[in-house]
């Protein structure tokens, strides 16, 4: 593996770059927290800047309203539903997520033909339940058929975890998702939908004569958060998904296990104002710029060039840089031919034992098959050194 150009865009910045494929030692995290699990990321760079527990599974309390939104976005995107569908209040949306329920609700009367625009609000801005099984009920005939398709599209989404049983994440055998997941997909619905995201920032929401305020703490905060859901079970605690963009940085981040609505409040608020002022961004290749070179075996070449998809940025600490390492790994040496654009390897950033960024390596041209004496070499040299590796 060469790593000299590597190690010279690190060294630009007081990084470290590892020949090595040995394990990192261990570090302390640079943030605590009172949170069971947390997982915080920038949405340009795709740094991961803290994480605690992220794959641990969780009851998704409301949380799992981001997942029947994303289901509702992509509808209303490919032309299926409008704004101005209408929807009827069954007995069991009433019942089961309307005023009888003591749930968060929209308070809509049984039986009423909504508005699909003012059901998205109501579950968006202010949680209802009655709003979420309308829609589900609507759009899949019952909420077991609708938390099927929530399901597939979280697989589609690549949340390999999540699973999904009902539209409001009200309690349920076997539903669960992971704060990594969460992170992920509230990531996916800011850049997918831009036309409906400013909807998690809306302070209130009125129908049937009730106004509500959002129960987001984080939007009357002054940290620059737009969004998006919190949630509680007795189970897990309380727990959040938000975002907030400032001094051209966006994070997300999700977290859960928190003893209180104070406590959710002020980790949350705590990690994101940490993530805005804890790190710098750093270009570190420019598009098409070489990153490094992977061995070949068996090529008219004895090495191929490494190239990322795009430029690759990342975000590092701006006071625990001696932490930050970054690896060249692939499965190697790599056999010929190989074509230009085939993937190779990755671009792995760690600080200290946190894997904070993975980038794709591609080869960089084309290599064709070596002479039958560089084949014989190549056979030789892995046979005697092989081995170490």
């Amino acid at each position: 593996m060469e790593l000299s150009r590597l190690r010279a865009a690190f060294a630009g910045f007081g990084l470290v770059l590892a020949a090595c494929l040995w394990p990192l030692a261990a570090h302390a995290q640079l943030f605590e927290t009172k949170a069971g699990q947390a997982y915080l990321i920038d949405a340009d760079t795709g740094t991961v800047l803290f994480s605690k527990d992220p794959d641990k599974l969780i009851p998704p309390a409301s949380l799992a309203k981001l997942m029947t939104m994303e289901l509702v976005f992509d509808a209303l995107k490919a032309g299926r539903y409008t704004r101005e569908t209408t929807f009827q209040i069954s007995e069991n949306a009433w019942r089961t997520g309307g005023a009888p329920s003591k749930t968060s609700t929209m308070f809509a009367e049984i039986n009423s033909i909504v508005p699909l625009g003012e059901l998205i609000q109501g579950a968006i801005v202010i949680s209802a339940n009655d709003a979420c099984i309308a829609i589900a009920e609507g759009m899949a005939g019952s909420e077991e058929n609708f938390a099927t398709l929530m399901t597939e599209r979280a697989r589609k989404l690549g949340l390999t975890k999540s699973v999904f049983r009902n539209s409001t994440g009200l309690p349920a055998e076997g539903q669960f998702v992971t704060v990594r997941e969460l992170a992920t997909l509230a990531q996916h619905i800011w850049r997918t939908y831009p036309e409906f995201y400013p909807l998690y920032s809306q302070l209130e929401y009125k129908w049937n004569k009730i106004n509500q305020q959002n129960r987001n703490p984080l939007l009357r905060m002054d940290i620059g958060a737009d969004g998006l859901k919190t949630g509680f079970t007795e189970e897990s605690g309380f727990a959040i998904v938000g975002s907030a963009a400032r001094d051209g940085k966006r994070l997300f981040v999700a977290m859960s296990g928190m003893a209180t609505d104070k406590e959710r409040s002020e980790e949350s608020r705590k990690l994101l104002d940490w993530g805005m002022r804890a790190f710098n961004k750093i270009d570190i290749f420019a598009a098409d710029e070489t990153v490094g070179e992977a061995k070949m075996f068996g090529g008219e070449k004895s090495r191929v060039k490494l190239t990322a998809k795009g430029p690759i940025s990342m975000l590092v600490p701006i006071a625990n840089r001696d932490k930050v390492i970054a690896r060249i790994v692939y499965e190697g040496p790599v056999e010929a031919p190989v074509e230009a654009g085939a993937p190779v390897g990755k671009l792995k950033v760690w600080v200290g034992d946190l894997l904070t960024q993975e980038t794709p390596l591609y080869a960089a041209e084309s290599i064709a098959v070596g002479s039958l004496h560089q084949r014989a070499f190549d056979a030789i040299e892995e046979l005697a050194i092989g081995w170490l590796r």
